[in-house]
């Protein structure tokens, strides 16, 4: 019996042939890499859509809240002061909200394409003749 590990090709015929399948290769994982990002994205869109969609419905519901607000400081204050009130404390919240954006943002990193990596490092460990 002959080992499945041995062949009895040529050093220089497998080499030739690893050249013309490594193009390929780098080929068919750049578009796994793409197709995963367009799925992703294609994600994210809706996703962001529906998010832009509640947070409009969000901004009318605090607006009235707001108005009501207002309206229920008016009956123990003039009118100016009790949207002066509102108004302050509206900046503040928003302030506080920005600066906790601000921090999100910072510690944020791009979406990484998995599938597509994890076949690059499998390609290299072959090429190494390394068995996962």
């Amino acid at each position: 019996m002959s080992d499945p590990t041995t062949t009895d090709e040529p050093v220089g015929a497998i080499v030739h042939r690893l050249a013309e399948q490594i193009p390929e290769l780098v080929r068919s994982e750049m578009r796994l890499a793409q197709a995963e990002l367009t799925e992703k994205g294609k994600r994210a869109g809706v996703g962001i859509g529906m998010f832009s969609a509640a947070g409009l419905l969000a901004f009318f519901g605090a607006a009235v809240l707001i108005a009501t607000a207002v309206v229920a400081l008016d009956l123990v204050l003039p009118l100016w002061a009790a949207g002066l009130i509102v108004a302050v404390v509206l900046l503040v919240c928003a302030l506080g909200v920005a600066l906790r954006g601000r921090n999100e943002l910072q510690q944020a990193t791009p979406a990484a394409p998995e599938h597509a990596i994890a076949g690059v490092k499998q390609d290299i460990a072959t090429v190494r003749g390394e068995h996962p």
